[in-house]
């Protein structure tokens, strides 16, 4: 066993040479040194989230010296933001070390000096139109925009966003999050606004403001943050999510109640997320370990066990490296056929219209 993490530890320390770091230390200084600092803080991580319970486990387990301080785990992609941003000089636990984002929040920490580069020894693996050429944040995994649908309560499940301006869906529909800040209902308003024919960006943002207008005038909309709790409960009998949330929720209820997953025909979206660490970090040497965890060939299963593709997918599926078990859990390939990955430009764009114009449009305090 000694033998083996030894010769891991030099392979990953030659790749780490060879990819051109953003650092000049070897794997054995990040380790010792991370050591010293005895600490991670992670923010918005939910442990359902793409497995990340799994994740956090698998950390400990490798690195029992490191204590993983888990803040705000139902935060935002903003709320990240503005965490880092709030807690400039402040080493104590508030100050998160590492972010897990929407894509489009990438560039905006980048344009505000909030992130750090540093690329992992698997950073060759990670597709470039995905990741910033200099370091600064890399995506890690997608999914596609679905409905997660409460059976007990919704006789007729939905099949596309136009079925849920039906009457017979009064009081059930939800985001997953805030719209004014968090990534997953952003890109949800973009993808209803792109299931009426608008094209992605500032148009289908401003389509998907007027759906979700109509859909709170009806009566539809139910404006709180949808999760497993309130799916079980009845209190968002349907929720808009990205298909790797809802699957995990669906296995959570365990048929109590019963639920279904529905990706819609039309405007069937995916979403990349991208990992930074925080400029400030209190605790760069533990993050940098933590990067290194994820992307590796056992933090990139564990996100595919939670129902995430991972950014390697493609690399690791060409190496055989994929877990088996968690690929037959996945939805059917059909199901991502037809989805669209819009461009940072497109992402910004709907941004801006959805944040800044939800208030005005929709008129509905999301919490």
């Amino acid at each position: 066993m000694t033998h083996k993490k030894t010769t891991a530890g030099l392979m990953l320390a030659a790749l780490l040479a060879s990819t051109g770091m953003v650092s000049a230390q070897s794997l054995a200084d990040i380790e010792a040194a991370a050591k010293a600092e005895g600490m991670l803080t992670t923010i918005a991580l939910p442990h359902s989230w793409c497995n990340y319970g799994a994740a956090i486990d698998g950390f400990k387990a490798k690195y029992p010296w490191i204590t993983v301080n888990e803040l705000n785990p139902d935060a935002g992609s903003g709320d990240e933001v503005e965490a880092i941003k709030a807690n400039k000089g402040n080493t104590g636990p508030q100050a998160p070390d590492v972010v897990d984002v929407g894509l489009a929040f990438g560039p905006q920490m980048v344009a505000e000096g909030l992130v750090q580069p540093y690329k992992v020894a698997t950073w060759d693996e990670i597709p470039d139109n995905i990741k910033d050429a200099d370091g600064y944040w890399y995506g890690d995994y997608y999914g596609v925009m679905s409905f997660l649908v409460n059976k007990d309560l919704v006789q007729n499940t939905p099949q596309d966003w136009a079925d849920l301006q039906k009457p017979e869906y009064a009081g059930q529909v939800a985001l997953a999050g805030d719209p004014r800040t968090a990534n997953q209902a952003i890109l949800g308003v973009l993808a209803a606004g792109m299931s009426t024919g608008a094209a992605a960006g500032d148009a289908a943002g401003k389509a998907g403001l007027d759906f979700f207008a109509s859909l709170n005038k009806a009566g539809n909309f139910v404006p709180v943050i949808g999760k497993a709790g309130t799916a079980a409960q009845g209190a968002t009998p349907i929720i808009v999510a990205w298909d790797y949330n809802a699957l995990s929720w669906r296995d959570t209820m365990a048929g109590n109640p019963p639920a279904e997953v529905v990706v819609p025909k039309t405007g069937v979206l995916a979403g990349v997320y991208v990992q930074a660490i925080s400029a400030f970090a209190p605790h760069p040497n533990a993050a940098k370990l933590w990067m290194e965890y994820l992307y590796s060939d056992e933090g990139q299963n564990i996100w595919l066990s939670g129902y995430c593709h991972p950014a390697r997918f493609n690399a690791m599926s060409a190496a055989g490296k994929l877990n088996s078990d968690a690929m037959a859990k996945l939805p059917p390939a059909a199901a991502y056929e037809a989805a669209y990955f819009p461009t940072l430009d497109e992402q910004a764009a709907n941004k801006a219209a959805v944040t800044g114009g939800w208030d005005a449009v929709v008129g509905a305090n999301v919490q």
